[in-house]
């Protein structure tokens, strides 16, 4: 059976018992569901409870007072902007996905090798199943999850399934590692072959493999609320209690004036009714004041922004809400391989006695090593990519050539026309790799061997000097001593030797291929590793100065962990191995109970399974952490699914990338912690917006509750304040969208998951500036009912004190000049109100960086499409807005008259920052 495989048959019936080698993809969301999905954003809910109130009133307007078709701009105005909402960051998403899906693509198609009737033949990946005996060889990755009945020299690259890029396979026992994660006598689907060859047999296929496992758990539904969906659930649950409260303060009052100072002595229920449906228009009318029509537009449109922004700093992010959670993030899991790390073995040190400047000249001994290096290799370089050259191959030896190439030597120029007299392939069993060659630079047969360092040594009797071949004894200890601080580092070591060779001598056991030549030279040893990226330390350092925890959960072994840990300044030497590491099996067999009383104190898990990984961000989050996950292989996608943002790297996985919200294009841990500065900077300027929409709000609602006691008409009519709600507020949420990053924000720590999005500094702008203009708006509307002005050139301040508390019955109505007078300079007091918005959270003054760049096209031509909207809305709008156009004088006025509004603001910021000081 197994020589000679599975029949036709015999394929039928185990595809039809265990199924076909495909992994089941996710359900695909259909647009329209991702549409309604829009539709439970907090804010957008409260907007349509103020619709379908708006249509009740202007419907009762319509067909009881007979009003014109006017009185449905508001209901259409507060629909606009639940479409605009919602529709903006539908497309923006789409959009993404559609960039994810052109990066994201794979194929089933690839060919496998395997054996079939009797015969070696060649079939797709996906007509594999269980049975089947498939062939394997370097290069190749493995189709699906089996057990190894041969193997010669196998190593595979688990790394995007256990995080270790070189696990060394066998089917001799003696040689099992036990703390291995998975079996040393099986292979995984997704794992590729760097080296050897091996026969399997397959008992897993499709969504029963490991990696299938791993790609089904990475589509469980994240139900996690990202935290700036709960503060804004909040805000929406403030406003919809404190307009309930001023709706039931206006309903109260309103009847106590009617039958206290009502003007008919004797009571009349039509006269009542009529009075009382009044009333809870009024009431009904503060509700839709109230909500701040323009507040989902501007999150919406910020974080649409900031994902525009952030793909220019190399961030897909595919989820909106990813662009602001980075912010809040007081965890960051990270993998080790591909994201702390280049996934590429390069030689990190070297050792070699004859060369002290470790570099390579034209003498003797720099050719020797050049061509032990060059030769004695199977492995080669792929120059496809200019910017990053590839090993192909057993990623060691490929790390030697890297190392030669950057010492400028073309290592294929060395090797051609060379005479090959006999190669050994570097076994596991032996550790050694042997090859005699007829040396271009020595004229005569050289003998090279490299491997493990306790191996080599033994066969040597001489080592290489700048004073020549002397005799390796006074040595030893000093090249013992070089490779214990190597090991210590968790690096690979290898040793390099060569002699004299002549090709007829017996070198190897006829039988076993062991090394039995002797009296080999020592040229030096070399240390290998997966280094750390350029600029891993310094983002990893950032991270921890802004307050967040990182973790390293790796499927590596603990050693490699804990220095990769070291060398990025996580672990330190007061840390613990038994408190501050874990590996995946003991994190397995600790209950939640115990796992949540040591999980702040871990710093590193090794060996972890992708479900450990899971539950960790998990039991994390249950203890009220905002998580991030960064990761680029199968065994990362569960628990990047389950963090409140995932991070998958550019060239990581498609399990990984699909499971994520944001992929890293240019696989920068450095662009994750600039994603947090963003986050951050993007959640302050959610904050200002709300500070300059709430304000228009809190006065909005204070002038028609003062209309409806004082028994006036509306200060501002409902186009006006659709004007300013709306499409104004639209410009300014704009431009303090556009706003840079900064980098102060780093200094800071991550916000409480509870924490309100209107902080009590927010708490006391708003309601201050609200109740001033407040107070500024009724003087002005008690000033023009009882003078009347044609031009602002007349406006007497004497006159509007006098008139302020004047509740007589006014001589004339207020004109379309007085209301326009009116409206202007509410519409002015927000735009100079903007600039102390700009300048929130910040000592500094709010013309900083005004001529910046980048500020001058956001918020510059936001503040110009402001003026220049209410230039023509005054100038045109006539009946529509209910205005007269104005004189320039008039507009000169207005303009520095609301001036103030930011002087005074100016003048408290450099009181506060002289204060502080």
């Amino acid at each position: 059976m197994i020589h000679k495989g599975l029949t036709n048959e015999q394929v039928e019936e185990s595809r039809k018992k265990h199924g076909s080698n495909v992994l089941t993809p996710p359900e695909k969301e259909s647009l329209w569901h991702q549409f309604l999905e829009k539709f439970k954003d907090p804010i957008i809910r409260i907007l349509l409870i103020a619709l379908a109130l708006s249509v009740g009133v202007s419907l009762y307007e319509f067909f009881a007072h007979d009003e014109g078709l006017s009185v449905l701009f508001e209901p259409i105005g507060i629909f606009v902007a639940i479409m605009l909402a919602t529709c903006i960051g539908f497309a923006f998403e789409v959009s993404a996905n559609k960039k994810f899906e052109v990066l994201n693509k794979v194929s089933d198609d690839e060919e496998v090798k395997v054996v079939r009737n009797g015969n070696i033949t060649v079939i797709g990946r996906k007509e594999i199943v269980v049975g089947d005996v498939v062939i394997i060889e370097t290069g190749d990755e493995v189709p699906a999850d089996g057990e190894l009945i041969d193997a010669f020299s196998l190593q595979v690259n688990e790394s995007d399934l256990t995080g270790e890029p070189m696990a060394t396979k066998t089917i001799d026992p003696k040689d099992f590692k036990k703390d291995a994660t998975y079996p040393s006598n099986y292979v995984l689907r997704g794992s590729k072959v760097i080296d050897g060859h091996g026969v399997m047999i397959v008992d897993k296929v499709g969504d029963a493999t490991e990696w299938g496992k791993v790609y089904q758990g990475s589509q469980i539904d994240n139900n996690i609320k990202t935290p700036l969906d709960n503060q804004l659930d909040h805000l929406g649950k403030i406003i919809t209690v404190a307009s309930y409260i001023i709706a039931g303060v206006i309903l109260v009052m309103r009847l106590v004036m009617y039958f206290t100072f009502g003007e008919s002595e004797s009571f009349e229920w039509l006269s009542f009714a009529q009075y009382l449906l009044n009333t809870l228009m009024m009431a009904v009318t503060i509700i839709v004041v109230s909500v701040p029509e323009g507040l989902p537009m501007s999150v919406t449109l910020s974080l649409a922004l900031s994902m525009k922004r952030m793909l220019t700093a190399n961030n897909l992010v595919r989820k909106m809400h990813a662009c602001e959670t980075m912010g809040a993030a007081t965890v960051i899991c990270t993998d080790k391989t591909g994201t702390l790390t280049q996934n590429q073995m390069s030689v990190n040190d070297m050792s070699f006695p004859a060369l002290p400047e470790k570099q390579l000249s034209n003498n003797e001994i720099s050719n020797l090593i050049k061509e032990s290096l060059a030769l004695n290799t199977t492995a080669f370089l792929d120059f496809s990519d200019e910017k990053k050259i590839k090993a192909i191959g057993n990623p060691t030896e490929g790390a030697l050539l890297l190392w030669l190439n950057k010492q400028g030597v073309d290592y294929m120029q060395l090797r051609e026309g060379v005479k090959m007299y006999q190669q050994v392939p570097f076994s596991t069993k032996y550790k050694f790799m042997a090859s005699i060659v007829e040396s271009p630079a020595m004229g005569k047969p050289i003998f090279y061997v490299k491997g493990a360092p306790e191996i080599l040594l033994k066969h040597c009797n001489k080592i290489a000097t700048p004073e020549g071949n002397v005799d390796i004894t006074p040595y030893r200890l000093d090249v013992e001593k070089q490779l214990l601080e190597y090991q210590g580092k968790a690096m690979r070591t290898l040793a390099f030797a060569y002699k004299v060779g002549d090709p007829n001598e017996q070198s190897f056991d006829p039988n076993t291929d062991d090394l039995v030549a002797e009296n080999f030279i020592l040229l030096g040893v070399v240390a290998i590793a997966d280094p750390i990226r350029g600029d891993v330390a310094e983002a990893v350092k950032n991270c921890m100065s802004a307050g967040i925890d990182v973790k390293i959960v790796t499927g590596d072994t603990p050693g490699t962990a804990i220095e990769i840990g070291r060398q990025l300044g996580l672990w330190l030497g007061t840390d613990s191995k038994e408190v501050n590491h874990i590996t995946g099996k003991d994190w397995e067999a600790l209950s939640d109970e115990e796992a949540l009383k040591i999980i702040h104190k871990i710093k590193i898990m090794s060996r972890a399974r992708p479900m450990d990984k899971e539950r960790l961000v998990r039991l994390l989050q249950s203890e009220g952490e905002v998580v991030a996950v960064t990761g680029d292989g199968t065994n990362d996608a569960p628990a990047l699914k389950a963090a409140q943002v995932g991070l998958s790297m550019g060239d990581g996985t498609t399990v990984a990338k699909e499971a994520s919200d944001i992929t890293i294009l240019d696989n920068s841990f450095n662009s994750i912690a600039r994603a947090v500065m963003w986050g951050r900077s993007l959640y302050i300027n959610i904050q200002r917006f709300v500070v300059f929409q709430m304000t228009i709000n809190v006065a909005a609602c204070l002038i028609v509750m003062l209309g409806a006691l004082l028994g006036t008409e509306m200060v501002l009519t409902v186009t006006q304040m659709l004007w300013v709600n709306l499409i104004m507020d639209t410009f300014a949420a704009l431009a303090l969208a556009s706003l840079p990053p900064s980098e102060m924000v780093m200094k800071e720590k991550p916000r409480s998951r509870e924490a309100n999005i209107i902080t009590k500094p927010m708490m006391w702008s708003i309601f201050g500036v609200g109740i001033f203009f407040v107070l500024f708006m009724f003087g002005l509307v008690q000033y023009f009912k009882h003078a009347e002005v044609t031009s602002l050139a007349d406006f007497s301040f004497a006159e509007y004190f006098r008139n302020y508390f004047n509740f007589n019955i006014a001589s004339h109505g207020i004109s379309s000049l007085e209301q326009t007078y009116i409206f202007t300079i509410f519409v002015f007091l927000q735009f100079w109100n903007l600039f102390n918005a700009k300048a929130f959270h910040s000592d500094g003054s709010a013309l900083k960086g005004l001529f910046n760049k980048d500020v001058l096209a956001g918020f510059g031509l936001a503040l110009l499409v402001i003026f220049g909207g209410q230039y023509l809305i005054v100038t045109f709008g006539g009946e529509m807005f209910n205005v007269a156009p104005m004189s320039l004088n008039d507009w000169l006025y207005i303009i520095v008259g609301t001036f103030p509004v930011l002087f005074i603001g100016e003048a408290m910021r450099a009181i506060k920052k002289l204060v502080k000081n």
